[in-house]
């Protein structure tokens, strides 16, 4: 816990809110995570397509996992708070009580999630706009992002949730606040999931032209007049109630937050990889692509200057690294995906039941199943025959079209173990193959990728980052440290403590 010269250890807590659990982590001041803890949150699902938290719920997840990291630890020590969230639309009124986001009005269920598609007329009507700020988000804004959801409040929920609304948060942004009691917002969620402009700020034009002049009359304040670059620190740190809440001393800095991925993305981007024969070795940062796979997958690259790549988000300024441009290519469902192919299938239970028995993981006993059956060909080739277009929840990028749907194509009777491992492994190879589709549309736009460097819990399965690396043709990075998401968060918390210059120097 000390150095050798005995002098203490500067550590920072990373608090990462994915969809399904809530993580932290406690890393020291050379990036290595010394303490992790998570606990998972709730999701409600009242209809297909809509998806709802709560934030009372995840908060408090928050405070948990935060105790559970620092519990033992000389809380001087402890010099910056980060977080990081999955860019869900948190709505509470003007005493900042949770407001209803559904027709039930049950107050505690007062966030839409990321993955959340009730919007669908709304965004088609957005999107006929074709107005200029969409060429920020390549060319066609997404159901998922904030300005659809808004607008489906107003339009569903007029009297009983717009109307009391005070203040419309990003989740890492509303995180933020419950810290320090401050509302600023993060640069990185306007920027990516509202329209906001890092040269232009808001957009009166837009918000008129879509029907929420509402948010314009009040000078934005609903949804955010006070803008920080990510790492920046907000108000005063901590305050004493949320510091309680957190077992943290008050006025411990806090962090402008980031989106999950783009926290994840930080995490890896900066790798050293010296020594490794990579081809990315002694080329700028701009030749990597950093992919965070998890409950979706998010493709994130940057470049100097700005890159309009057609169905991929983006070009955003300085919203993942200060400085360079960020493209964001992604796929709605990829770890959802696998899981659901998996539980589906009537030999789920054999499934289960083997790998219990065999003391590992579901993915770890398919993986296994896989090299036993595949006989003297690679493990690839088994899927001659069977094909899976993994667009179960539409797709985000690059072809922008929600209205798709999956499909599996060269099914038989067979009902084993056997047929199971198959589609599991057709399924990752649809994934990659989507994969290869983006990053070929964000070469052909002008980016020059050579290596992708993968995070989030899927990059843990080998049989997903071996895929990748096939199906790509690219070498594939993975960082010693696999909690790159939290390390992320926590590199916010150190350059928000003022121990490093700025956030390049934190993830060097």
């Amino acid at each position: 816990m000390h150095s050798e010269k005995q002098a203490p250890v500067k550590y920072y807590v990373g608090i990462d809110v994915g969809s399904a659990s809530v993580r932290a982590a406690l890393v020291d001041e050379f990036g290595t995570v010394v303490a992790h803890a998570d606990q998972p949150i709730q999701i409600w699902e009242p209809q297909p397509d809509h998806y709802e938290q709560s934030s009372a719920d995840i908060w408090a997840a928050c405070c948990s996992v935060t105790k559970k990291v620092v519990c033992g630890v000389d809380a001087s020590w402890i010099r910056g708070v980060g977080f990081d969230a999955t860019c869900s639309l948190v709505v509470v009124d003007k005493q900042f009580q949770p407001l209803a986001v559904n027709c039930e009005g049950q107050n505690y269920r007062n966030v839409i999630m990321w993955m959340d598609h009730r919007a669908v007329s709304q965004i088609e009507r957005i999107n006929a706009t074709q107005h200029r700020v969409l060429s920020y988000v390549g060319g066609v804004m997404s159901v998922e992002m904030q300005p659809p959801k808004l607008l489906w409040i107003k339009e569903n929920l007029h009297e009983s949730c717009w109307d009391k609304a005070g203040h419309f948060f990003d989740l890492p942004d509303f995180l933020s606040w419950k810290a320090t009691g401050v509302t600023a917002r993060s640069l990185c969620t306007v920027v990516c999931k509202w329209t906001y402009t890092s040269d232009g700020g808001w957009d009166d034009s837009f918000w008129k032209m879509i029907g929420l002049e509402d948010l314009v009359k009040d000078k934005y304040e609903k949804i955010g007049n006070h803008v920080l670059s990510p790492g920046e620190p907000v108000g005063k740190g901590l305050t004493p109630e949320a510091a309680k809440d957190l077992g943290l001393p008050e006025g411990i800095a806090v962090a402008a937050s980031l989106i999950d991925a783009h926290a994840g993305g930080l995490g890896v981007i900066g790798a050293d990889v010296k020594g490794y024969n990579l081809p990315c070795e002694n080329q700028p940062i701009t030749s990597r692509v950093a992919m965070i796979c998890g409950t979706s997958s998010c493709h994130m690259g940057v470049s100097e200057t700005p890159i309009f790549v057609p169905g991929v988000w983006g070009p955003y300024f300085s919203a993942m690294v200060p400085g360079l441009w960020l493209n964001e290519g992604g796929q709605s469902a990829t770890g959802k995906l696998i899981d659901h192919v998996i539980r589906g299938h009537v030999a789920f239970p054999e499934l289960q039941s083997k790998a219990a028995t065999s003391a590992h993981s579901i993915y770890t006993y398919l993986n296994s199943h896989l090299d036993v059956i595949k006989k003297s060909l690679p493990v690839g080739f088994l899927t001659v025959d069977l094909h899976v277009w993994p667009d179960f929840h539409g797709n985000r990028s690059p072809l922008t079209d929600l209205t798709l749907k999956g499909m599996v194509v060269g099914l038989t009777l067979s009902r084993g173990l056997d047929e199971l491992a198959l589609i599991y492994l057709a399924t990752i190879q649809a994934i990659a193959l989507g994969t290869r589709h983006i990053l070929e549309t964000m070469q052909a736009a002008g980016h020059h990728i050579n290596t992708l460097f993968l995070c989030g819990g899927l990059s843990k399965n080998p049989l997903f980052v071996q895929m990748h690396a096939d199906i790509t043709g690219k070498p594939v990075v993975l960082s010693k440290e696999v909690e790159s998401v939290l390390v992320g968060a926590a590199i916010l918390g150190a350059c928000a403590s003022g121990d490093f210059a700025s956030i390049q120097v934190c993830s060097a």
